[in-house]
Parts: structure tokens; sequence; C-alpha cells
């Protein structure tokens, strides 16, 4: 008997842990939520604990490698403006990496998504790698024409967008 209660005991404990491993330290990608410690460029982020992450569904202007494409290091300020040493909260959809081993992910800061965000403002174009996003590009792409129509950050000052 005594054998038994100790496996049901150790049982719930794992199953127990298992379960909320998920809420608040992580999930099946990486973590849910991770202050940022640095910032790469506009679209890519490194957290404290040295995962770096790419945003899905965005593409900025190069700023990095020798690069300055035009509004590159407006995007990459902005970005940084919005998350560096804040804790942000990242969504995983269907493929957690691409092929540079980033996680990929939708970030959230106080509550606003920074994807959304960065195409919204100009700061950012769209850039749909399925599976990831099959459900969102509509959206972005609509966030994408209202930013390019108002002239919004890059779209009213660059002759050519590169991550067009």
């Amino acid at each position: 008997m005594r054998l038994n209660l100790a496996f049901g005991w150790a049982a719930w404990v794992s199953m127990t842990t298992l379960l909320l491993g998920g809420c608040g330290s992580g999930d099946r990608c990486g973590p849910s939520n991770a202050v940022v410690s640095r910032i790469i460029d506009g679209d890519t982020i490194e957290l404290a604990g040295g995962e770096k992450v790419r945003y899905l569904m965005i593409d900025t202007p190069e700023s990095t490698g020798g690069a300055d494409d035009c509004y590159g290091q407006e995007s990459k300020s902005y970005n940084e403006a919005l998350v560096l040493n804040r804790e942000v909260n990242l969504i995983y959809d269907v493929e957690c990496t691409d092929h540079y081993d980033r996680l990929l992910a939708y970030v959230k800061v106080d509550g606003q998504e920074v994807n959304t965000r960065m195409v919204e403002y100009g700061y950012a174009c769209v850039l749909h790698i399925p599976p990831n996003g099959e459900d969102r590009e509509t959206e972005f792409e609509t966030l994408e024409a209202e930013a390019k129509a108002a002239d919004r950050g890059m779209w009213g000052v660059c002759q050519e967008v590169t991550c067009d």
C-alpha cells in the first residue's frame, strides 16, 4: 500500500510539473516570458538567456553587417525603444526556429504586439514564410497597405524600400 501511495504521489507531482511548465516558464519552443538584453536589428532580439528571437511575419531594412539600408537604423532604434531591458511575452507558431537556430515568435510588451506595431508604423514590411502566420497574413498585409497609403515611416521617406 505504501508503495502505491508513493508512486501515485510521484506521478501526480510529475504530471503537475509538466502541465504547469508551459505556463510562464516556457512552452514547446522556448521561454514564454523573458527579458530582452540586446537588439540585433529591427526584427531580431536577444534574450537574457542568450536565445535569439526573430519576429514572425516581418522584415526590416538591414542595419547590420555593413549594410545601412534606408530606415534600417530607425527600425532598430524603434525596436530598441519598445523592448530593450523589458520583459516580453513570446508566442510561437507552427515552426519554432529558422535555419539560423533563432526562435520564431510574436513578441508582446505591455500587452502590445511588437510585430504588428512595427508594420503599422512603417518600420517593417510583411514577410510571410509558411507554415507560420497562415492565419494572420491578411491582418499583416492590411497593416502594411495602410502604412504605405499614409506614408508612415519608411514608406514616406525611402525612395527604395529594401525589405519590400
